[in-house]
């Protein structure tokens, strides 16, 4: 079916003849002869079918020929921004000579400009559910005078957490009786069977098969490469291929910026887009690639639908998705309207436990090979050297690790660490036992009342350690630590213990009995001072006398 045969407003033909829409996809033919009586519809179909030009064509036709909907407006929603803003570009491109103002709401911009173009009275309104609703409770955006409710890419919103925000958004639109619905979704779960059914009146059911898409117009290829290896064979293939545009599917945003920045020092001009980068830059380069700026582009799901992309030779699946249905998803960016398409698979030993689900799902075995040494390439950035090397960690001799003394010198200088011995470079290169046993053999016999005490006195002097702060104190210690508890309390300075030489040999004072201190003589009261001590002298006097 041509669009030039349907009865058609002649600026609505004008507009989809400029875009260059010659004949009707499958999706679009049944959309458009059910839809045209005001019949609410639910579609299954997957993405890259067309289905927006459906939904549009209908909407615009309606609000242009039938007088009943004059001033009346039309809503759709979608789940992300990027979709958001392509239907905008595509109903702007479609009515171009239509007496239509769109706009598109979503998150992540201000406020502003989306407040004016509801002050301009657009009114086919594309939005994300969140940003929509703050709009209606703000007063900003009346949602009572809507004709037309489209949820595109249903089962996504649903599985973004959309579900609650669209039950509200039902509530706050004209009842089902007084609006057209078409709600559109890739699969058929819970969710979507129970809003459709729930807020449609008696829906027409339309089912694409995804088989047609995925199969017969997608050239698929997967390589069972090791995980290691992902980026030379990445490489190998855009070197080998050089196709003009691609997209490098990646499971995590982490890896997204990992392959975009190695693929940027292998020489490769590439970006990439995931849910934390922020809209206006996201958009810029979505810009850039859609106008051929910009040839390879790095993303997560987020990007797996709505992305629009005229002519996208190559789509590569860096990482099997986890979702099966996401690899539709994928591939289908690279077969958009009736075109082919090529897309490229890495099955590591990671990812191969979701090969099963995805061939289950679609019907069949994708055509698989080992990647040959000639498609991989060098990996400059491979070869960098670490910035950062792993220190090793030394150990006491209880065997516990060490920690690094507080550096007190000048700024840059390496704190040097606690008990620090001439034996650690040849104790890091045994092993455990050997160092068990070593030390077995080195502290085996008892120590010497002198080395009992140079271990006290370095303890002091140093920084003492966890094993020195810890130990509890033996009987020999215990006169030395009381004694050095009353020089402190007395404010006298605490020295070092002599050691005395007997009979030639050294001994340390610890051996020796300590004397004590004389009494100093009695002092005899001062006649100066008469009147004090005269009970005792009189008591002396008696005493004396008896």
């Amino acid at each position: 079916m041509e669009f030039s045969t349907l009865a058609l407003h002649s600026d609505l033909k004008r507009g989809l003849a400029e875009a260059g829409f010659i004949s009707a996809m499958p999706v679009q033919e049944q959309v458009i002869s059910n839809a045209f009586s005001g019949r609410d519809l639910y579609v299954q179909s997957q993405t890259g079918t067309g289905k927006t030009l459906a939904y549009l064509i209908v909407i615009m036709q309606r609000l242009v020929s039938e007088p009943a909907l004059s001033g009346r407006k039309a809503l759709i929603m979608v789940p992300t921004r990027e979709l958001a803003v392509q239907v905008e570009d595509e109903a702007r491109l479609l009515g171009k000579y239509l007496p239509f103002k769109t706009g598109a709401f979503y998150g992540g911009v201000g406020y502003g400009a989306q407040q004016q173009t509801l002050r301009d009275d657009a009114q086919i309104l594309v939005g994300t559910p969140g940003r929509v609703l703050d709009l209606n409770a703000s007063g900003y955006m009346n949602l009572m005078n809507i004709a037309f409710l489209v949820l595109d890419e249903a089962d996504r919103m649903f599985d973004m957490g959309f579900y609650p925000d669209l039950r509200k958004l039902v509530k706050v639109v004209p009842p089902a009786d007084r609006r057209q619905t078409m709600l559109f979704s890739a699969t058929l779960n819970t969710y979507v069977r129970t809003l459709a059914y729930e807020y449609t009146k008696e829906p027409v059911e339309i089912e694409i098969e995804p088989e047609h898409i995925t199969v017969n117009e997608v050239e698929q290829l997967l390589y069972h490469v090791p995980s290691a290896d992902k980026m030379r064979l990445l490489l190998g293939i855009l070197r080998r291929e050089n196709p003009e545009s691609a997209i490098i599917f990646c499971n995590t945003k982490r890896y997204t910026e990992i392959v975009a920045r190695r693929l940027h020092e292998n020489g490769i001009r590439c970006e990439f887009i995931s849910g934390d980068l922020p809209q206006q830059k996201r958009l810029a380069i979505i810009d850039s690639l859609k106008a051929g700026r910009l040839h390879y582009l790095v993303a997560t799901d987020v990007a797996a639908r709505g992305l629009d992309i005229e002519g996208l030779a190559l789509v590569v699946n860096y990482d099997l998705p986890v979702e099966t249905e996401n690899y539709v998803h994928r591939i289908g960016r690279t077969a958009r309207a009736g075109k082919t398409g090529r897309a490229v698979s890495f099955a590591s030993e990671q990812d191969v436990y979701e090969l099963t689900d995805i061939e289950k799902y679609l019907g069949n075995k994708i055509p698989s090979q080992i990647a040959s040494e000639d498609l991989y390439s060098n990996d400059s950035g491979r070869q960098r050297p670490s910035r950062q090397r792993e220190r090793p960690q030394r150990r006491d001799d209880s065997g516990r690790r060490q920690k690094p003394a507080q550096n007190r010198g000048r700024q840059g200088q390496t704190p040097a660490l606690v008990n620090e011995s001439p034996d650690d470079a040849v104790m890091l290169g045994m092993s455990l036992d050997q160092r068990m046993a070593y030390y077995k053999n080195k502290y085996s016999g008892k120590q010497t009342p002198v080395e009992k005490t140079t271990e006290t006195n370095s303890a002091k002097n140093g920084i003492r350690s966890r094993r020195h702060r810890r130990r509890k104190p033996d009987a020999s210690r215990a006169e030395s630590t009381q004694t050095e508890s009353n020089s402190a309390m007395s404010g006298s300075r605490r020295e070092k213990r002599p050691q005395y030489a007997v009979n030639g040999n050294a001994k340390p004072a610890e051996q020796y009995v300590k004397m004590p201190k004389p009494h100093p003589p009695a002092q005899e009261p001062s006649p100066e001072t008469p009147g004090k001590g005269l009970f005792s002298r009189l008591f002396g006097l008696f005493k004396k006398n008896k």
